[in-house]
């Protein structure tokens, strides 16, 4: 049995910490922030709570088969695109309602969806034998999905892999943290070619539409990576074969019951929380971590550290190394965003859950973003309204809605206007583009990209560490091994990247690792185990 101390606990600290501990390990959390669940936060006032980190959940069997129960509910609609134009495109988890969807938009460009798609489905087999599945050394873990159609096995709530509406998933996720046991996966000759490599998400996107609007739809799957689609690998376009493959998700009470139903497990496993405990430095020495050094001085021995924060924050700040760091610079940083919550008057006839609002030009948008380095003049809005599906979100006859823009990752005071102003600019877009809050406002919130800096750490407030730029981006993020033994990464700046199912998957990495490099021992009596 090791003594492991993970540093932060974000959804990915969390997933390992959990497995670690099931697996006989002595673990401890150090956590900066009076709760746990990182960047999966709410803000709460008057009544109003708002979504400030992911609002959608895809994979949910990730944490299903980890025994964490859920009270799910699947969006009918996964999101409602509206384009500079004033025309819409819904998209559904079922393929062929989508399609008919792109053939109204678009009149014979269904058929191209459904090629698009079936590449997609490609690009994710391909990965989760060989990316999600491991470092780029080889995969360490069994694949996170199984083929579309089968469910998974692990209990929600009491009923295996059932949410509280019924089976959850096409994708399922595996036995959690790839036990022993299980068969590794095995790369196949034609997994490189599935990925399209050297092509871009928006070179991806024009092989197969015709339709600047639909190459703009394909284009915002980047942003889930907080990066350019004109730059981004094609590979990011495996991203409808989950939304379509698995469906979309919603946690009643906001998602942030899923850090909440995390914490339970955690604590139901024997794992000790310490929060508002920041580490401010990792003791090692030329070979291996020894330990942790709090900000009020106390050294904590530990045979494991797990690093759960900003691979820069690891890299120049608690155990500094330049040369890595430099590695991390030049993968530039992801966007960051800046976030508008809106308690909103009234109920808005027809709104959906999810929402974006696209801008006119989104090749001048990333280049405001990415090369001018200032928030762009014609934003692509995402609006998320719970309140269409969960009146815990909002007060009887009122709607919270949390807007979020993708900005440069950096201090706002360098912006040619400064957030109030930038935010009055975003609200006449939106009324522009059918949806105008004058006089419905009760409040506006907002958090821009310092406020993400300093509550989680992130560098310059980018949400997802480096950038992806170019065709190998994803294989130039930190790796979960440290530089010294028994020193490991897991979270959105480290590979496999950023969201909640990533993440997921990074912990169960980690722990693949861990069971290598550290030959498991037997549990401690009264230690819970899977």
């Amino acid at each position: 049995m090791a003594e492991v101390i993970v540093v932060g606990g974000g959804v990915g600290g969390m997933v390992t910490a959990l497995l670690l501990a099931r697996d006989g390990h002595d673990v401890r959390i150090y956590e900066r922030l009076p709760r746990l669940g990182g960047k999966l936060a709410e803000h709460r006032r008057d009544g109003f709570t708002f979504s400030i980190g992911p609002s959608l959940l895809t994979l949910p069997g990730l944490f299903l088969d980890l025994g964490v129960p859920l009270d799910l509910l699947e969006l009918d609609e996964l999101c409602r695109y509206r384009f500079a134009d004033g025309s819409t495109l819904s998209t559904y988890r079922d393929l062929e309602r989508t399609a008919e969807a792109v053939d109204r938009l678009a009149p014979g460009e269904g058929r191209g969806w459904r090629a698009f798609h079936r590449w997609a489905e490609r690009c994710l087999d391909a990965s989760t034998r060989t990316f999600f599945a491991g470092p780029p050394s080889g995969p360490v873990v069994e694949p996170p999905f199984r083929p579309r159609g089968q469910r998974p096995g692990g209990p929600a709530g009491g009923e295996p892999g059932r949410s509280a509406d019924g089976p959850v998933g096409g994708y399922a996720s595996r036995p959690a943290g790839g036990e022993p046991g299980g068969d590794l996966p095995r790369p196949r000759p034609g997994d490189l070619l599935a990925v399209a490599p050297g092509r871009t998400l928006h070179g991806l996107a024009s092989r197969f539409f015709r339709d600047a609007r639909l190459r703009q739809y394909v284009g915002r799957y980047a942003t889930y990576a907080g990066s350019n689609p004109y730059r981004a690998p094609a590979a990011l376009g495996c991203v409808p074969a989950i939304e379509h493959g698995d469906g979309g998700w919603y946690v009643r009470g906001g998602l942030p019951r899923l850090a909440d139903a995390l914490a339970a497990s955690l604590d139901k496993a024997g794992v000790e929380i310490r929060l508002e405990t920041e580490v401010t430095e990792i003791l090692a020495d030329g070979e291996r971590v020894r330990g942790v050094r709090t900000a009020l001085g106390e050294v904590v021995g530990a045979d494991i550290v797990v690093v759960n924060a900003d691979a820069a924050a690891l890299y120049g700040r608690l155990l500094p190394d330049r040369a890595r760091l430099r590695r991390i610079a030049r993968l530039g940083l992801s966007s960051s965003a800046f976030l508008m919550l809106a308690a909103v008057e009234g109920r808005t006839e027809g709104l959906p859950h999810h929402s974006v609002v696209f801008s006119g030009d989104y090749r001048r948008e990333f280049g405001d973003i990415f090369d001018r380095r200032r928030p762009p003049e014609d934003p692509t809005v995402y609006i998320g309204c719970p309140a269409v599906a969960d009146d815990t979100q909002a007060p009887a006859g009122a709607e919270s809605w949390s807007m979020l823009v993708n900005v440069p990752a950096g201090d706002p005071a360098r912006w040619p206007t400064p957030p109030e102003a930038y935010a009055e600019l975003v609200l006449d877009r939106l009324a522009s583009r059918g949806h105008d809050l004058s006089g419905r406002l009760r409040f506006l919130d907002l958090l821009t990209p310092a406020d993400l800096r300093d509550r989680y750490g992130a560098w310059g407030g980018a949400i997802y560490g480096g950038a992806y730029g170019g065709p190998l981006a994803p294989f130039r993020r930190p790796g979960n091994r440290g530089p010294r033994r028994g020193l490991y990464l897991v979270g959105g700046s480290v590979h496999p990247g950023g969201g909640l199912p990533l993440v997921a998957m990074g912990g169960r990495i980690v722990a693949a690792l861990v069971r290598r490099d550290f030959p498991r021992s037997a549990p401690r009596p009264g230690r819970a185990r899977r």
